[in-house]
């Protein structure tokens, strides 16, 4: 017994000491304000790299207030006020002018509040892009012929399609299977690069065998056996913070880019090989490393690999099942496809 008390003793010991550990790692830049009072533009990532030097603890440093409606969210003229708790930063925040709230009542819609990344940065890359899994890419409704033998090229022209129509839905986009993702060093199928052709919209009833469809948008020439998935509000959300992730990265990797630039950079979009299964969530900071370079040693007469450097940070901004998008945000030297990304 006395053992078993001695174990759950030493636990709690140990639990305590890491968790004091860890707020002390919480470390502030040099004059940091005492208030600031967020603009139109800020983002949660800029405020956060305002006073912290390691941007993705805010979670450590920000002092939620029960009394105050969705205390995560941050809005155009709050005031933020650094105070100090049992020797620990903690910042809390005023509500400026600009948000006025009463109790059971929203007034500010929550489009004001900003933005842990610049939208404008990826708003557009959302809209044009997402990872398929192959059974998600195989079972989906597909273009069948366009009007009168027709191919289609500009809004206002039919398409007909078949497959799975799911109810109430009435608008689509129009996607064709693009770049394959295996990961390079196992090789499984990770999921299908969805290029986006446009748009259409239900004319006849999705229950028909063959559903016409009107076009509303394209950005290329329909072809036959072109996919139609539902569409769906694909939002940032405002409410998600910058944060390591709670589980060890292993074996994650870089594998593609948008655009397919050579050398990878601030404001780049990636593609991982990790996704959901891995624990992945949207506001996790990854730090990015390159592989130590092989040298060889002119003592010992043989080669030896030097230590991984690291190079950058990345933040995810969109999950799926096995495969990630993520923003680049800092970068000491050109990154390239294949880099490692670690925890930070």
């Amino acid at each position: 017994m006395r053992a078993k008390s001695f174990s759950v003793y030493l636990v709690l010991v140990v639990s305590l000491l890491l968790s004091s550990w860890l707020q002390a790692a919480v470390e502030l830049n040099e004059d940091v304000p005492d208030t600031y009072v967020v603009k139109q533009g800020d983002t949660l990532w800029g405020i956060s790299g305002m006073y912290l030097r390691e941007p993705w603890r805010w979670p450590e440093l920000w002092d939620v207030n029960p009394q105050i409606d969705n205390p995560h969210l941050i809005y155009p003229g709050d005031e933020l006020y650094l105070t100090w708790v049992d020797g620990q930063p903690r910042l809390g925040v005023r509500r400026g002018r600009d948000v006025k709230l009463e109790p059971g009542m929203r007034v500010s819609s929550l489009d004001l509040a900003i933005p842990v990344i610049p939208l404008d940065q990826i708003g557009s890359f959302l809209k044009r892009h997402r990872i398929l899994a192959a059974e998600e890419l195989n079972n989906s409704a597909y273009v069948v012929a366009g009007d009168q033998g027709r191919l289609i090229a500009a809004p206002g022209d039919r398409v007909f399609g078949r497959g799975p129509f799911p109810d109430g839905e009435r608008s689509y986009g129009i996607f064709r299977a693009g770049d394959t993702y295996r990961d390079p060093v196992t090789s499984e199928l990770l999921g299908y690069q969805a290029m986006d052709i446009g748009n259409a919209r239900l004319v006849s009833s999705n229950r028909d065998e063959v559903t016409e469809l009107n076009v509303t948008r394209v950005t290329e020439e329909v072809r036959i056996a072109d996919r139609l998935l539902p569409e769906r509000e694909r939002v940032l959300d405002a409410t998600f913070q910058p944060r390591a992730p709670a589980v060890e990265v292993s074996g994650g990797l870089m594998i593609a880019v948008d655009g397919g630039v050579n050398q990878i950079g601030p404001g780049n979009i990636v593609v991982l090989n990790r996704g959901e299964r891995e624990g992945f969530e949207v506001g996790h900071v990854l730090a990015i490393y390159q592989a130590g370079e092989v040298v060889f040693d002119q003592v010992a007469r043989q080669n030896v690999t030097l230590p991984d450097t690291r190079a950058g940070l990345m933040m995810i901004f969109e999950v799926f099942e096995k495969a990630s998008y993520g923003l680049v945000l800092r970068a000491s030297r050109p990154l390239k496809v294949l880099d490692k990304v670690k925890n930070p």
